[in-house]
């Protein structure tokens, strides 16, 4: 990827544990790491997503590829180098929230194996959970939904470096998990998410979290009483 040009620089340890950060979160931190065709349904599964996380009372987080690119990383294009750059950052700052606790979610098309090996490592490297999953519609499905009519511009030649079209799209070899939003709702997919982070063990299961949250309530009581 990228070779680090600042000079002088040292890294500072917290006080602060992850453990601990995720005691109080009562999950563990990771990625799950959203990648499909444009328009495969990538973005309404990572919201999906988001939104059945915290209304089971998880901090839950989603970073959008197009939102990204409207703050973070708005000096990017679409060649591969800049494509390149984009997963690098986002690798870097999923990372981050993932170390901290947060659930994080991505959702990128990021269409090259390289790339996306790079953010597994770099989540591995940590001690850090990654969830690759790959978000699937045929391209035929992908180019009828078209909601932004970026496939119609790039048939026609206005568009270039679409992936799918004059840039190539490689398929995960063995992602974790694989959404395919032809057959299954996003609401439906979210769960089969969710299902596969409890099983894990990155969510707490409910049983847990309710003998937790008495015993804070107990713990806190005590403090209070004293």
């Amino acid at each position: 990827m990228t070779t680090t040009k600042a000079t002088n620089i040292t890294w500072h340890h917290s006080q602060v544990a992850r453990k601990d950060r995720e005691e109080i979160l009562q999950q563990r931190g990771c990625t799950i790491w959203l990648t499909g065709l444009p328009s495969s349904g990538k973005s309404t599964t990572a919201y999906a997503l988001e939104h059945q996380l915290i209304q089971r009372g998880y901090l839950a987080y989603v970073l959008d590829g197009d939102n990204i690119r409207h703050g973070l990383n708005n000096n990017l294009g679409f060649s591969a180098e800049d494509r390149q750059e984009n997963i690098r950052r986002i690798g870097e700052v999923s990372k981050l929230m993932a170390d901290c606790g947060v659930i994080t979610i991505t959702s990128f098309i990021s269409p090259y194996e390289r790339e996306r090996e790079f953010a597994r490592t770099l989540h591995k490297t940590h001690g850090l959970g990654f969830v690759e999953v790959y978000v699937h519609a045929s391209l035929a499905t992908c180019e009828k939904r078209d909601p932004k009519g970026l496939y119609k511009k790039a048939r026609a030649g206005q568009l270039k470096n679409f992936t799918g079209i004059d840039d190539p799209y490689e398929i995960p070899l063995h992602p974790d998990l694989v959404a395919e939003t032809e057959r299954y709702s996003p609401e439906e997919l979210a769960c089969k998410i969710i299902q596969y982070l409890l099983k894990l063990r990155y969510l707490q299961s409910e049983d847990r979290r309710s003998d937790l949250n008495k015993a804070w309530t107990l713990y806190t009581a005590s403090l209070a009483a004293r």
